[in-house]
């Protein structure tokens, strides 16, 4: 059996801010890696998707962007390529091709299970990020065989979908940008919408990142949300990173030509149950977005920044069909870009998994001495699960194991 101080799983942008703090604090570590660094952007991205944050903002410990375009938005390859010349910036010990099959709290240590052998350590940090499982409904089982179903984890490109309209389930970032990729290719689309939060990719001559950052918004702690429960559950930007910097939102893909329909409630057969509230949620989206404006409205005005007649309310007021025959209307493809859930069945330590199966932490601190996790939504700031935002989690916590280590150093004398 191997050991080590301790042991960070997963070699994503979390990872590998925590193995820079670790090693500038000389903390002996290893990463462990099921696949390659940054796994999950090589093998779990489709071909046109790009980073939902300008590149000035990729910052991690000791690590920036210093490219020609920093207003731009990176590629796919173009992040791998970011995350691996950070990891040989400072040559993080990543064991890649280890995939961890259990972790257990053995004789005040930890047991770590691999495909590669055991390892044992002090302390474990859980870096395998916000975006672990596709969450797919479960209404999902029961539409046919002959429905073509997909997450947007395993999509690529629309070529790759079979002929026939699409139904995308979701509103948030990854549904708005498939919806318009998909119809762009010239299928009929049609998006379900559920929560989600509208955003302009720009406002008031800036991007919309910029200002929120200006404002505090990033940096907003846990111990200042309101309902730090309910934040942890937001769904992601409606936001689109491309070189036009156009945004995107409803308002923007009905003008295309897709069909707006209410929540997916439900199935029966080919047929899709839908609640007819696509009012009250696009009024909702509507309200959040006011409130942020309104925010940034005062900083903008002490600048000088150009006044914007954005955003404009999208005016539905239309009752939406409760049901939809994916048979009928020649629908031959379903994405389900529904979110995603933690899978936490290899974490095999009592006391840590709240009923749900989500890790209980604060801050990051999990109930189990030298145990904690990092890279998830709001972690310790709104920011906390962005490229941008992990770093400074990743600082304190790493203060907080070099602490915790060298008291048990003490107490093992």
């Amino acid at each position: 059996m191997r050991c080590s101080d301790v042991i960070v799983i997963g070699a994503g942008q979390a990872g590998l801010a925590m193995s820079y703090c670790l090693t500038r604090r000389g903390v002996s570590h290893v990463v462990l890696e099921r696949g390659h660094i940054a796994e999950r952007w090589r093998s779990e991205r489709w071909d046109s998707l790009r980073l939902l944050t300008p590149n000035w903002m990729s910052r991690l410990p000791g690590w920036s962007y210093c490219g020609p375009d920093p207003d731009g938005y990176m590629t796919t390859p173009e992040v791998v390529g970011y995350l691996g010349s950070y990891a040989l910036s400072f040559a993080a010990p990543v064991e890649t091709n280890t995939t961890v099959h259990a972790l257990r709290r053995v004789a005040g240590s930890y047991r770590v299970e691999t495909s590669r052998g055991a390892w044992c350590a002090k302390a474990i940090v859980i870096a395998t990020g916000q975006c672990d499982v596709p969450l797919v409904p479960a209404m999902a089982r029961s539409l046919p065989a002959s429905t073509h179903q997909v997450v947007p984890s395993a999509y690529r490109n629309p070529d790759l979908l079979p002929e026939g309209g699409v139904l995308v389930v979701g509103a948030s970032a990854s549904g708005v940008q498939l919806a318009e990729e998909i119809h762009r290719s010239g299928r009929p689309v049609s998006i379900a919408v559920g929560r989600h939060t509208r955003l302009p990719r720009t406002y008031r001559g800036r991007d919309i990142m910029e200002w929120m950052e200006r404002i505090g918004v990033l940096d907003e702690t846990a111990e200042q949300a309101r309902d730090l429960a309910q934040a942890r559950t937001r769904p992601s930007l409606q936001l689109v990173g491309r070189p036009d910097r156009r945004s995107i939102d409803l308002g923007v893909l009905r003008q295309m030509g897709i069909r707006l329909l209410g929540r997916a409630i439900g199935v029966d057969g080919t047929v899709l149950h839908l609640a007819d509230d696509l009012m009250q949620t696009t009024a909702a989206a509507q309200r959040t977005l006011e409130r942020l404006l309104a925010r940034i409205d005062p900083v903008a005005d002490a600048e000088g920044a150009p006044s914007e007649d954005w955003p404009q309310v999208l005016g539905i007021n239309a009752c939406t069909p409760k049901a939809l025959d994916l048979q009928q209307e020649r629908i031959g493809a379903v994405v389900w870009a529904t979110g995603f859930r933690r899978d936490y069945t290899w974490l095999q330590i009592p006391g840590v998994l709240d009923p749900q199966g989500e890790i209980i932490h604060r801050g990051g601190i999990m109930p189990s001495p030298g145990l904690y996790v990092l890279g998830l939504r709001f972690l310790r700031r709104r920011r906390s699960n962005f490229l941008d935002g992990v770093g400074t989690d990743a600082e304190e916590l790493a203060w907080h194991i070099h602490d915790f280590l060298t008291t048990a150093g003490r107490a093992a004398a």
